[in-house]
């Protein structure tokens, strides 16, 4: 067997999901750079990897904030005047205000190793945290962002690197907080960092760069604009992402400074197009939902953390029958299963319209092939990736589902996803391939238990509870 390290030529899967429908036998022949070359049905000719059962794309894990993945489990104590997303934010301010460098890498490896175990293959990291705990930049203004792509790089994960514009601390430009200063750059030393970013990115095919506002609060859209047009060749076709309109406080607010709400207000100031991902988007109204639809921007949701943090419920069933896309991210880390975050998506809709398999966009069909189907496409879109799903020229992402699970015997593969997704087996991937390289064997990461270690050693000194 190969090391995750190298890249196969070939795998067949006995069961594949492409983007033109199911296949037997599949055989997907892999280029020099971990790109789909080819497709075919072929029981007979050698390949370097067999996978007996039922193969996805992988899913692109559209939302990251590997920081926060060390504050999981520690913000559920109820504080008088804390039980709100402001009061949530503060309390992880404080507790990611101490990390370092090799911390923020030790959280990053141990992270993103997780998501593959869980069936992601690719993250989009939203990364604010660039500057030491007082404010002061690292001689290296990409010091912490190289962290998290030799995370990546170790973990066998693609990673598009979204380095966050923060230069406000409010709608009225006010100054940023003292616990924000670790954020702070203004748009100039933002584009230095951004150029030292793209060094690092380039040549490859494993890591990507895009552009992230962290909020409309923090990020005027003059700047927003003024920003992407400066940086020039760096973000010529690179995705945009920004948080947007996660609270109805951010949406008071905006209505009250700006006269609009926030998402009709960024549609009004910023050309929005279909390389844009609008994060959250919880509470927007019919019209911005239109706006959302017609420019064909991707809705990143994260269906866990908006949960955790009580933001709300946005209205994806209205988005999908508007044609529009959306994803899914992990966001806080309270979750790293896109099976779960598919599920609390479709059973949130269900809540808010009493009514079952809402996510279906034809009149007919698998509800959990169709929430993959599109965290699959809208997620590549929101990483920058024209193409997505098993065919040629898309990244050699896939997922193994252990089919010969009890829980999914005398089941089609349609209804295998459907288990998968609403009542299946806690894990059931069994192989992950990222980049044509095999990372994930019979359900075992190679790299886990020493990143395990490692994470386990650096909590305990932090002593954050």
């Amino acid at each position: 067997m190969r090391t995750s390290g190298s890249r196969l030529n070939s795998v067949r899967c006995a069961t594949a999901l492409t983007a033109s429908g199911w296949k037997n036998n599949c055989v997907i022949e892999f280029d020099a750079s971990g790109r789909i070359q080819s497709l075919r049905e072929d029981s007979q000719s050698d390949v370097d990897l067999i996978l007996k059962g039922t193969v996805i794309a992988g899913i692109p894990n559209l939302h990251s904030h590997a920081h926060q993945k060390v504050i999981t489990g520690l913000t559920e104590h109820r504080i008088a005047g804390q039980d709100d997303f402001w009061g949530w934010r503060e309390v992880m301010y404080r507790a990611n205000a101490r990390l370092d460098p090799e911390q923020l890498q030790t959280i990053a490896r141990y992270l993103y190793i997780d998501m593959l175990l869980k069936g992601y293959t690719s993250v989009a990291e939203f990364h604010y945290l660039h500057h030491q705990p007082d404010g002061t930049p690292y001689s290296d203004l990409s010091e912490m962002s190289a962290q998290l792509l030799q995370a990546a790089s170790e973990a066998g994960i693609a990673i598009t690197l979204l380095p966050v514009l923060y230069c406000r601390g409010g709608f009225k430009d006010e100054p940023v907080q003292d616990s924000q200063h670790r954020f702070f750059n203004d748009p100039e030393r933002y584009l230095a960092l951004l150029e030292s970013c793209h060094s690092l990115c380039a040549n490859n095919p494993d890591r990507s760069l895009g552009f992230a506002a962290h909020s409309l609060r923090a990020v005027s859209p003059s700047a927003m604009s003024s920003t992407i047009k400066a940086a020039g060749p760096m973000l010529e076709g690179a995705p945009i992402h920004i948080h947007v309109a996660e609270q109805m406080r951010e949406v008071n607010d905006c209505l009250e400074i700006n006269g609009a709400r926030p998402v009709a207000w960024l549609y009004d100031q910023c050309d929005v197009n279909d390389r844009w991902c609008l994060v959250h988007a919880t509470h927007v109204d019919p019209q911005e939902q239109t706006l959302l639809a017609q420019s064909q921007a991707i809705v990143g949701l994260c269906p866990t953390t908006e949960a955790n943090l009580g933001d709300g419920i946005f209205p994806a069933a209205e988005l999908m029958n508007s044609n529009g896309f959306l994803g899914v991210g992990s966001d806080s880390q309270v979750c790293t299963s896109p099976a779960e975050e598919l599920r609390l998506l479709e059973y949130s809709q269900r809540f808010s319209l009493q009514r079952r398999t809402v996510l279906v966009p034809d009149e007919a069909g698998s509800n959990g092939r169709a929430l993959i189907t599109a965290a699959i496409i809208g997620g590549n879109r929101a990483r920058g990736e024209s193409l997505a799903g098993l065919q040629p020229g898309a990244r050699g992402d896939l997922v193994e589902i252990g089919s010969d699970h009890v829980e999914f015997a005398g089941r089609s593969p349609d209804q295998i996803l459907d288990t998968w997704i609403f009542s299946g087996p806690d894990n059931p991937v069994q192989n992950v391939v990222a980049g044509g390289r095999h990372v994930v064997h019979d359900g075992i990461h190679p790299a886990m238990e020493s990143a395990s270690r490692a994470y386990r050693e650096m909590v305990n000194a932090l002593d954050l509870s």
